[in-house]
């Protein structure tokens, strides 16, 4: 990409979206693209086909998503899948035909299958069953990664789709009920005076967990590296126990109370951490920390949420 290149941005306000509009800004960018959820409905084809045509768009960043924890997942499956399918087949199929000259999309971990040899390289895609409580998701990544494979194969489009571990940082869903695990625990700390917190699950499973300015830097290393609908899966190659998690969002916090476990609710998949020599090999690396990381969260929650 040049400086002057046309970039757009799709989910621009969400956790992925803003930060790698912050990362195109702080490289000098000066064309990027971004338009409201109000203005611009991208489940709706006639819209995105007309959104497309009217602005002069080269680079697509795809971080458009409905998304949610565990809880999200299960209670809105059908909107999980249906409202990411659209939104990926009106962005992927509008690039083609305004000729884009690179596409990526992003996914997540969740679309390997629950118990894929660890650590998962991009090749257990489809070799076994997904994790129910994230099923709807999956289903509807692992569609826009097949639909970006068969029309690089058939036309030559150029994309590639990355799958990174569990994200978290600034303008994240901090939600009491459809965030993920980390947002809901800075969240149930800061709140939680001298009460107990309690958590789900019993705390034995290990993720990785990565800032997401990391991945937006990663974005701007694979678009400029990869072209051929490649699949690459990005990660901090940080693997923590929920437990031990909860225990140093609690520090961070400066929570004093006792953590509980509510061993009736889901863990999830027992253990998942990703393969990313694809990427390392040509010599990404991630910069931040687990610990940094959580800290410069809990900052930005406390200055901002509301």
């Amino acid at each position: 990409m040049e400086k002057d290149s046309y970039i757009y941005v799709s989910g621009h306000n969400g956790l992925v979206g803003s930060a790698i509009v912050r990362k195109l800004r702080y490289e000098g960018f000066e064309n990027i693209i971004t338009v409201s959820k109000a203005d611009l409905d991208l489940t709706n084809t006639n819209e995105v086909a007309r959104f497309f045509s009217k602005n002069k768009i080269e680079y697509v960043f795809d971080a458009a998503a409905k998304v949610g924890g565990i809880y999200a997942n299960d209670r809105y499956s059908a909107e999980f899948i249906y409202q990411n399918t659209m939104i990926q087949n009106n962005l992927i199929n509008s690039s083609f035909k305004n000729n884009i000259k690179k596409f990526l999309f992003l996914g997540s971990v969740c679309i390997y299958p629950k118990f894929a040899p660890t650590p998962v390289k991009e090749e257990s895609l489809l070799c076994g069953e997904l994790e129910p409580t994230n099923e709807a998701y999956a289903i509807a990544k692992i569609h826009g990664i097949h639909l970006l494979k068969a029309y690089n194969k058939q036309y030559g489009f150029k994309c590639v789709s990355l799958m990174p571990c569990n994200l978290y940082g600034p303008n994240d869903n901090f939600h009491p009920l459809n965030s993920h695990v980390i947002p809901a625990l800075i969240r149930k700390f800061h709140f939680a005076g001298d009460g107990p917190v309690e958590c789900w699950g019993d705390g034995s499973p290990s993720r990785e967990f990565m800032y997401v300015d990391d991945l937006a830097d990663a974005c701007l290393f694979s678009i400029s590296n990869f072209q051929d609908a490649e699949l690459v899966n990005i990660s901090s190659g940080e693997n923590i126990k929920i437990k031990d998690l909860a225990e140093s969002i609690s520090k961070i916090t400066g929570y004093k109370g006792s953590i509980t476990w509510d061993k009736t609710k889901p863990n999830g998949t027992p253990d998942r951490p990703l393969d990313c020599s694809r990427i390392s090999s040509l010599g990404w690396r991630p910069k931040y920390t687990l610990q940094k990381g959580l800290e410069e969260s809990y900052k930005w929650f406390k200055e901002n949420y509301k």
